[in-house]
C-alpha cells in the first residue's frame, strides 16, 4: 500500500480522515509518527497554511503528505474566526474556550444573522519540489446556536446548526456528518483524483 503522511496532530481530524478514507487503498499515518515537528502557519489564507504543513511533512519525511487547514466563518464576524479557528480565543485555546469567545462576540446577534459556514481545503503534494500540489475544497452551510447541542464531532460543531438536517453537527452520526461536511467534500474529490493518478 501507498503511504501518505497526514500532516495533522488533531485528533478530531485524523478520526475524520480515517472514518472517510479508510476503504481507500493506501496507507494514511499520522505525522508524529515520523517525529514531524509543527510548522508555524503564517498563511493568510486556508490554502496558504495547509500548502506549509503538507511541504513541512514532505520534507521531513520524503513521503507524499496530505494536509488539512480548516474553520468556521462566520457572517456577523466579518468572516471570523477563519483561518483563527484553532486558536481564536489564543495559541493555547481549547474548543470550549473558542467556543465561548465565539457565542460572548454573538449574544446580541438575531438567530437569522448567525449565518456560518465551514470551509477545508485538503493539500497534497507529492514529494517536496512539487510544482503542481494537488487543492481540494469543500464548504458547509449552518448557522450558530447560543447553546450547545450534541455530543459527537469536535470544535464548533455543538454550536454549528445544520438547517437541512435540523440539528447541530454535533448531533449527527459520524457516517452522515462525513457525507456532509466540507471536510469530506474535500476528501472525496482528492479520493477520485487519486484514485485516477495512482489505481488505474
Amino acid at each position: 500500500m501507498k503511504k501518505i503522511i497526514i500532516a495533522s496532530g488533531n485528533k478530531g481530524k485524523l478520526r475524520e480522515f480515517n472514518q472517510i478514507l479508510q476503504k481507500f487503498a493506501f496507507e494514511v499515518i499520522p505525522q508524529n509518527q515520523y517525529q514531524v515537528p509543527d510548522v508555524e502557519e503564517t498563511g493568510l489564507s486556508f490554502v496558504e497554511n495547509a500548502l506549509i504543513k503538507a511541504r513541512n511533512a514532505v520534507q521531513h519525511t520524503d513521503l507524499p503528505a496530505m494536509s488539512d487547514d480548516s474553520g468556521i466563518e462566520v457572517d456577523a464576524l466579518n468572516g471570523s474566526p477563519g483561518i483563527y479557528s484553532a486558536r481564536f480565543a489564543g495559541e493555547n485555546a481549547t474548543d470550549d474556550d473558542n467556543n465561548k469567545l465565539l457565542i460572548e462576540k454573538l449574544a446580541n446577534i438575531t438567530e437569522e444573522e448567525r449565518t456560518a459556514r465551514y470551509h477545508c481545503v485538503i493539500v497534497y503534494m507529492h514529494h517536496a519540489n512539487d510544482p503542481m500540489p494537488l487543492i481540494f475544497q469543500g464548504s458547509w452551510e449552518g448557522k450558530i446556536l447560543l447553546k450547545p447541542r450534541g455530543e459527537n464531532g469536535f470544535g464548533y460543531d455543538p454550536f454549528f446548526y445544520v438547517p437541512t438536517h435540523n440539528c447541530t453537527a454535533a448531533e449527527l452520526l459520524p457516517k452522515v456528518k462525513n457525507q456532509l461536511s466540507h471536510r469530506g467534500q474535500a476528501l472525496r474529490a482528492l479520493q477520485i483524483r487519486l484514485q485516477q493518478d495512482y489505481l488505474n
